[in-house]
């Protein structure tokens, strides 16, 4: 009966897995491929073989470090935020407030705003002359003169993180709220009991309990912001000083016509995310074959 269980599983799986070998695994092969010849977008056909010359290439470009630089250090700050403002969001919202399902709903309305629209509607707000971020700030006296938020090397990068953590701080929210719902409420009774406050119930008995859903919400996190492209290049678009490594590979490929080296950019990317994705879930011991960990 085990055998014909796992057996009709695999037939059920199996076209989603065919589409998925057609859709993701046959450009990731053909990215990988060009990452090792000198194709361009004016004669992708007519390539030569360079082995590995595009990823020397790519190791001694400061800007390419500088953009792995960006990547890592945005992905690390603004998850790190999301993580600990979702989790003081998920635990006020799971109380029992009145119009908690209003409030539930209105959370979610930055995270379901088109990433597009999202950044160009702050990159209005952030701007030096017209922006009303400056307006505010101009006129509770807390800066003298505008900033420019985004055109500043020294600004840019942080307003970048900023405007995330506002927009994706309510997905981190959600995932840590349905991990919550999973705690029986008996649970926090014989804490209670027991003379454990609120700190103590926190750390020794919600904090270990939820650790599973907030480390799959951290993973997941941690491989959108890896890979995060359309923040970036739509409000400061191929600024050096807030380049990621999608930004980067896309200015390759795009802007120089080169094909080789935006594919060995994106390969490069492809290794990175896995080795962090690889580094979660074994520093978290994240399971996804049950709710344990």
């Amino acid at each position: 009966m085990q055998r014909r269980r796992r057996r009709a599983a695999w037939l059920f799986l199996s076209p989603m897995l065919v589409v998925l070998a057609l859709v993701a695994g046959w450009p990731l092969l053909r990215t990988i491929y060009f990452a090792f010849t000198d194709a361009t977008l004016f004669d992708l056909a007519g390539h030569e073989f360079l082995g590995l010359l595009n990823f020397e290439l790519l190791a001694t470009d400061p800007d390419w470090w500088r953009a792995v630089r960006n990547t890592l250090l945005f992905a690390t700050v603004s998850v790190s935020i999301e993580t600990v403002l979702g989790l003081i969001i998920a635990l006020t919202l799971n109380a029992k407030l009145r119009g908690r399902g209003p409030l539930r709903a209105a959370m979610l309305i930055p995270w379901a705003i088109p990433t597009v629209v999202s950044a160009q509607m702050w990159g209005w707000m952030l701007h030096d002359q017209y922006g009303v971020i400056n307006a505010v700030l101009l006129s509770l006296g807390i800066i003298a003169q505008p900033w420019a938020w985004v055109a500043d090397p020294s600004l840019a990068l942080w307003s970048v993180v900023a405007v995330d953590v506002w927009k994706t701080t309510p997905f981190m929210a959600l995932l840590i709220l349905a991990a919550l719902q999973l705690v029986p409420n008996d649970v926090y009774e014989a804490a209670r009991i027991d003379g454990l406050g609120p700190v103590g119930i926190f750390f020794r008995m919600t904090l270990p309990l939820i650790r599973p859903g907030l480390m799959v919400a951290v993973l997941f996190r941690a491989l959108d912001a890896l890979r995060v492209f359309d923040l970036m290049y739509v409000l400061t678009g191929n600024s050096p000083s807030t380049a990621s490594m999608s930004v980067y590979a896309r200015q390759q490929l795009v802007d120089f016509q080169d094909v080789g080296m935006g594919s060995a950019a994106a390969t490069f990317l492809v290794l990175v995310v896995a080795a962090c994705a690889a580094l979660i879930i074994t520093a978290g011991r994240v399971r996804f074959d049950s709710t344990g960990s």
